[in-house]
């Protein structure tokens, strides 16, 4: 599951009209085979729907891209290259802060895999790019005793968490582009967390903190009952192909 998008309520409460979720539905269903531009507009407007959607029914609708929007909160502030922090904290010997820019300026790997999420659908051969974990992990000099990593998301309430071995594999990134353009706030911007192995809960939006800890402390899913080690096609009783 891509689970912390965009779905919600606007600030008043106010519903989306039936008449713009049965048109998009329509849209949905007439754009799988449009051409890509078509298809690119369409999933910018399914995330700004999804991002005023009470009923989660953006969800379900069909897409070019691929994609599809969840949401565990009923909004998610926007962050810019002014606003944006990401945090290194917990059992390192030099906690920070990265601004968007510093986060740029640094080495950047690409990586092309299929996105699997747990409730079935798979966007094949998905470039996203960013910084390696791992990188930010050196940079910060993780302590002896340290076992675990700890994701937290500027949505306020989505959590995530690697094992330290985990969390060190070339295939995880702190991400800044998906499809070779930034990433957009409804993809989980202007920073995501991606794993790519596993599902793509583990994938966290929206990303704000990475805490190093002592042990592996169950994200979001997790407690309600995902499996902590989501590895595609070898857990949560699943036997989807791997995507890498």
């Amino acid at each position: 599951m891509d689970p912390n998008t965009g779905a919600g309520s606007d600030g008043d409460g106010t519903p989306v009209g039936r008449r713009l979720v049965l048109g998009m539905l329509g849209l949905g269903a007439g754009a799988m085979a449009a051409a890509p531009w078509l298809q690119g507009k369409l999933e910018t407007a399914l995330g700004a729907v999804a991002d005023k959607d009470p009923t989660g029914v953006t969800g379900l609708l069909p897409n070019g891209g691929g994609f599809r929007y969840y949401s565990v909160t009923s909004s998610v502030p926007h962050k810019d290259a002014d606003s944006y922090r990401l945090t290194v904290a917990g059992l390192v010997d030099k906690p920070g802060a990265y601004r968007l820019a510093d986060l740029r300026a640094l080495p950047q790997t690409r990586l092309v895999r299929d996105v699997q999420c747990v409730t079935g659908w798979r966007v094949p051969e998905t470039p996203f790019e960013g910084v390696r974990l791992s990188a930010l992990l050196d940079a910060a000099g993780v302590r002896r005793g340290a076992k675990a990593v700890r994701f937290t998301c500027f949505d306020g309430a989505y959590s995530e968490s690697l094992t330290l071995e985990q969390a060190r594999r070339p295939d995880v990134l702190v991400t800044l582009k998906l499809r070779d353009k930034p990433l957009g706030h409804s993809h989980g911007g202007p920073v995501r967390l991606y794993v790519a192995p596993m599902y793509f809960y583990k994938s966290a939006k929206w990303l704000s903190g990475i805490t190093v800890t002592d042990e592996v402390r169950p994200g979001y899913w997790e407690e309600r009952g995902y499996d902590v080690d989501a590895w595609v096609g070898r857990s949560n009783g699943r036997d989807d192909d791997p995507t890498a």
